[in-house]
């Protein structure tokens, strides 16, 4: 018969045993302890959130200042470390593609931010949906995220639309007494956008639109295309154009002698764009994010308090008077993921397609939250959730942007 231990004897033999694997144990720990402390990358790359921003090209004047607000972006959301992981476009599409891909099949990002333009924006869309990666844009054409079909279903964009500032536009010119309106627009996805807005709204307010000319963002004269315009003689021209390339109209214009008012897209809202226009730029207006003029604002504006923060963290960054409207969104964009991280890690862990859904359904599910812009209040049609709020008139005087009230 098979001879069995006692409970007792095998319990003082397992002990034994143990206190001679000790020391063999306690060299394993010192070794698991020494490759972690060699390993903190691993630890700290928990969320990963990629931004396509174009810091080289024609309108690096709007990536570079998101560039540099995403390094006060916090590193650690819902007790979880982030890593960003900064791309430049070059201000190209193609590029933007690339980046794109590179982000979701290679850094496996749970969310990306960008790109800093329409067009680049528009082609990230099949991309990001294919890899069911939420995008926030930072550029501002309604078609980013209307409809929300089953592509835009994982896009949400923090700047107001060109519907929102083009209804600015026409109910400024039509309260200046405006009866006639041109314009002049970049050759590409945001010129033809903000033209539809500008037209739809200029013939609510019974505006006639008189002209309609383009130009490609590297052309060095728009001379003919304002001669053109100039023929018409129009009350006002609106200028569809983003960043430094923007200049280029109103400067041609006041050259050949136009008298009469000046619109910009709020594709303009940083200093490098005011530095070139240079005093061709005084007297014109443009509808802007209230970051623009955030101390000139009333007390009681919902984004006062938050955009007089974010500028002086960005200002302590890059000193007095470097901000920008375009820092401003990507520091918003933030602002959403804070939100939204902390709820999608209750349903699954960063890297995985689980997490991913779920940070996207947060996000559509933002209620109240106050930014440097307004309060978003998203929904499974709204996936950008500001209202008028997030818009204000500006004139620009002396290189400086001063608050028009209503």
């Amino acid at each position: 018969m098979p001879r069995f231990e006692s409970f007792e004897r095998v319990t003082q033999r397992a002990r034994a045993s143990s206190v001679r694997a000790a020391p063999a144990r306690r060299g394993l720990a010192r070794l698991a302890a020494a490759l972690c402390a060699a390993l903190p990358a691993v630890a700290l790359a928990q969320v990963k959130i990629g931004l396509v921003l174009s810091l080289t090209g024609p309108a690096a004047s709007l990536g570079i200042p998101a560039r540099d607000t995403a390094t006060l972006l916090p590193r650690q959301i819902g007790g979880q470390s982030v890593e960003y992981i900064v791309l430049d476009d070059a201000s190209d599409t193609t590029q933007a593609v690339q980046d794109t891909k590179k982000l979701i099949s290679e850094n496996h990002v749970d969310a990306i931010i960008g790109s800093s333009i329409t067009p680049n924006s528009l082609s990230m869309i099949d991309v990001v949906a294919d890899g069911e990666t939420p995008m926030i844009s930072l550029a501002s054409s309604a078609k980013i995220i209307e409809p929300v079909d089953a592509k835009r279903h994982w896009v949400f964009k923090t700047p107001q639309t060109d519907a929102m500032m083009a209804s600015a536009i026409a109910e400024h010119a039509s309260a200046h007494g405006v009866k006639t309106i041109a314009f002049i627009g970049q050759a590409d996805a945001l010129g033809e956008t903000f033209y539809t807005e500008v037209a739809k709204f200029a013939q609510l307010h019974h505006i006639n639109m008189v002209a309609s000319e383009r130009f490609n963002r590297t052309d060095p004269s728009v001379t003919g295309q304002v001669l053109k315009i100039l023929a018409t003689h129009p009350d006002a021209v609106v200028v569809g154009a983003a960043g430094t390339p923007a200049a280029l109209p109103p400067k041609t214009l006041r050259e050949r002698g136009y008298k009469g008012l000046i619109y910009h897209n709020h594709g303009v809202g940083n200093n490098d764009f005011l530095r070139v226009c240079g005093a061709d730029c005084n007297g014109t207006f443009l509808p802007a994010s209230p970051v623009l003029v955030a101390a000139q604002l009333p007390a009681d504006h919902p984004a006062k308090r938050l955009a007089l923060d974010y500028i002086a963290r960005f200002e302590a960054l890059r000193g007095p008077g470097s901000v920008s409207a375009f820092g401003s969104y990507t520091w918003d964009a933030g602002m959403l993921l804070s939100n939204a991280i902390p709820i999608a890690l209750k349903a699954a862990a960063p890297g995985t397609p689980e997490f991913r859904r779920a940070l996207r359904d947060a996000l559509e599910a933002t209620r109240g939250l106050a930014d440097t812009n307004g309060v978003v209040n998203m929904s499974a049609t709204d996936h950008l959730g500001l209202d008028q709020r997030a818009r204000v008139m500006v004139e620009i005087k002396n290189a400086k942007w001063v608050y028009q009230p209503h």
